[in-house]
């Protein structure tokens, strides 16, 4: 009772701190962007969806302006004016990592050099600040002696390494790839799960969205012919889907909130099932990935509104978007489409990626705001509230890739 009362007390606090920065000068576009957001629904401009390659420029444009905003090479972890930053925010190992993929993706197809020599400066960044144990750190960069792995942080920037050795062949990538891959295989317990959660999200419970890490893992473990880290992203998985119900719905699978999952977690904890199922050929992993899909985007609206979180029988539980979530739930759409020939989710992957795209700004007078996707819609939502984490564009991003061989 007393925890409870503490939390709304700071969350009260937290509050009035947002309103009384709203009323600054700096922040007037910000300001009126909130009021925007409580006064109009969201319109989806239909003309603008067959436009994508605007939109991801912008979107890159931006994660860019991420990394110029930081002291190192690692990508800020997002824009938050309302904050104790002011504004941007240091350097994020654990995203950073995933967002190199993108990059180099988008770097590939373009036939940029400029943007790829970004992106492997990010995966040299992340080499410098890896942990002496393999593990990559929970939080925004610390120096080395503040330090604490996290096993979801890890597997991500092992995604970011993977792709900067499939981009370059360059065998320092690979190997930090495996010693991440190697310490998060020595992390599980006897049932299949990671044990170090690390110390930003909550304690004392299994997190189930982690078996995401087995993608990077699994995807290590054929580059360096380790069966043994292999076996252990199976055992990940296996351990994940035993936590699914008779609806395909995951226990034990947010940050804080176990029985209302974020969208986001949801993403996680499917595409890791899915992308291990895909590689590994186990017809079980993708059963159960398109079962969690199916019940995820149920109850989704016609314009492409999701929830924010999703109780076990998949019904909305709050009334705002975690934008993240839903462009995370949409490439899986697209993903089933491109591997496994199957187009069921088609439209409902559109839907859902074309309320995204009409949330971003392609013009505005902050330059730290345009291009960018927000935690939520309306953008004072509970999840990265009043702010643009930078995963939230990131997923954005390769959304569009993926939407693009459908329009």
């Amino acid at each position: 009772m007393l925890n409870a009362l503490k939390e709304k007390y700071w969350q009260y606090k937290s509050e009035q701190a947002r309103l009384g920065k709203l009323k600054l000068a700096e922040n007037k576009c910000f300001a009126d962007l909130v009021v925007q957001q409580k006064t109009t629904e969201l319109v989806i401009e239909q003309a603008s969806i067959a436009n994508n390659e605007h939109h991801i420029q912008s979107a890159i444009a931006w994660l860019l302006r991420g990394q110029q905003a930081t002291t190192d090479n690692g990508v800020s972890l997002g824009y938050f004016p309302l904050s104790e930053h002011n504004g941007w925010m240091p350097s994020y190992p654990e995203t950073t990592g995933y967002i190199i993929t993108t990059l180099l993706k988008v770097a590939k197809q373009n036939h940029n050099e400029q943007l790829k020599h970004k992106a492997l400066a990010m995966a040299d960044w992340e080499i410098d600040v890896q942990m002496p144990n393999g593990a990559v750190q929970g939080g925004p960069v610390c120096a080395p002696e503040n330090q604490t792995a996290a096993a979801f942080n890890t597997g991500m920037v092992a995604d970011g390494w993977m792709s900067a050795f499939e981009a370059t062949g360059e065998s320092k990538y690979l190997d930090a790839a495996v010693r991440a891959a190697t310490f998060l295989a020595n992390d599980l317990d006897e049932h299949g799960f990671f044990k170090t959660n690390g110390d930003f999200v909550s304690q004392n419970e299994v997190k189930t969205y982690t078996c995401l890490c087995a993608w990077a893992m699994y995807r290590a473990g054929i580059a360096a012919q380790n069966t043994e880290i292999k076996e252990a992203a199976i055992r990940s998985v296996e351990a994940a889907i035993n936590q699914q119900n008779d609806v395909g719905w995951f226990k034990n699978n947010c940050l804080t909130h176990s029985d209302m999952p974020l969208t986001h977690t949801i993403g996680y904890v499917l595409q890791g099932v899915l992308e291990v199922g895909i590689l590994a050929e186990r017809a079980d992993f993708i059963s159960a990935a398109k079962q969690g899909l199916s019940g995820a985007v149920s109850s989704m609206l016609e314009n492409g509104y999701l929830s924010a979180r999703l109780n076990n029988k998949w019904k909305p539980q709050e009334q705002y978007v975690c934008l993240t979530g839903s462009v995370q739930l949409a490439i899986l759409c697209f993903r089933f489409a491109e591997q496994l020939n199957d187009t069921s989710f088609i439209e409902s992957g559109h839907k859902l990626t074309n309320f995204v795209k009409a949330t971003q700004l392609l013009t505005t007078d902050n330059d730290a705001m345009q291009g960018a996707i927000a935690g939520s819609y309306p953008i004072m939502g509970d999840y990265m509230t009043a702010g643009y984490p930078n995963w939230a564009t990131k997923y954005f991003i390769d959304a569009l890739i993926l939407q693009n061989q459908y329009l």
